[in-house]
């Protein structure tokens, strides 16, 4: 029996719309009004102060993520933390900058072949607008090679985020960014409500392969000015159904963390200590708790959404250069 054309169309866009409608914790098997949250810690692998205080947030406090920074010198600590405790989750904080005033470091790859992406010292720049004139294909060569020693050092990402947002500091380099997840078979974090993103556009590129949070909240030096064990409940009190992101920055206010940040209090050692001061605390448990706030990992997602075939890990992975488009889908 023939089915005619119309009534053909009709069924596909029906089952598009009632899938579209389908909430995100309805994908990862929550009720669909639930109020899902990560607690993600950044700037793993920057110092042994990072490295500690972000450990103490997830064994003591309600950090429940974290991503690292795979050229920083304290890079194998927390690789070596990952082993130990593969149950944490950790991804990779995408790392193209070297922001601080002394504390600097350089790419994974040697500098000769990465030349765009290094100042005259060899090491990264500090700013994004550096990185927006680089080569894109040297960005790919390096952030994979940042990919490939973290799986050598036996670190199994759950995901990827971008350190100062430089990924999204041109359209081309947030293909890229996204083009990564897509062929490592991991979640991106994606703020498409962020000045950065708006700025480039962001949701003009992703597509139902990307896993979109409803909101993702991060301190503001006006939030820190005024406070963030102000900010924080604030917004944990206001959270609303849907998936959010929390980012955090924790480390302890000691000698290794003041010379690290000399002359930089925005997300200084200071202000990392106030952060991993409020997410170790009781008042935060509690509000959780009182809130209803079901925690979520980056796992969970990679595993319910990006990989649903359990024997389905990450894709072949083409060679830099290789004409593959830089856009998802392909």
């Amino acid at each position: 029996m023939k089915v005619p054309l119309a009534c053909l169309f009709l069924l596909a866009t029906t089952g598009l719309f009632a899938q579209s409608n389908i909430t995100i914790q309805e994908r990862l098997g929550y009720p669909r009004n639930a109020h899902l949250l990560i607690i993600h810690a950044d700037d793993l692998g920057l110092s042994h102060s990072e490295n500690e205080a972000s450990i103490a947030g997830f064994e003591k406090g309600v950090v429940n993520s974290g991503s690292i920074m795979v050229p920083c010198p304290w890079f194998p600590e927390i690789a070596a933390y990952s082993i130990a405790h593969p149950q944490v989750d950790l991804g990779l904080h995408f790392t193209l900058t070297s922001e601080w005033k002394l504390y600097r470091w350089g790419p994974v790859l040697s500098r000769t072949d990465v030349p765009s992406l290094v100042d005259s010292g060899g090491f990264l720049p500090k700013k994004c607008e550096v990185v927006a004139k680089a080569k894109v294909e040297e960005v790919e060569k390096e952030l994979r090679a940042q990919v490939e020693r973290a799986k050598q050092f036996g670190i199994d990402p759950t995901h990827f985020d971008t350190h100062m947002n430089s990924l999204l500091a041109t359209a081309d380099l947030a293909k890229l960014y996204l083009k990564l997840g897509h062929d490592y078979r991991v979640p991106t974090l994606l703020d498409i409500y962020g000045k950065a993103a708006q700025r480039i556009d962001l949701k003009n590129y992703v597509s139902e392969r990307d896993v979109i949070p409803d909101k993702v909240f991060q301190a503001g030096v006006p939030n820190f000015k005024d406070g963030t064990k102000n900010y924080y409940p604030k917004i944990i009190k206001a959270l609303r159904p849907g998936l959010n992101v929390i980012v955090l920055h924790a480390a302890y206010d000691n000698p290794e963390m003041e010379a690290v940040t000399v002359d930089h209090p925005n997300y200084g050692a200071a202000w990392r200590q106030a952060d991993i001061d409020f997410f170790t605390s009781n008042e935060c448990k509690e509000l959780l708790n009182t809130k209803g706030i079901q925690l979520v990992t980056w796992r969970e997602i990679r595993d319910k959404l990006i990989r649903r075939n359990p024997e389905q890990g990450e894709r072949p992975v083409p060679a830099p250069g290789s004409g593959r488009p830089l856009l998802n889908g392909t």
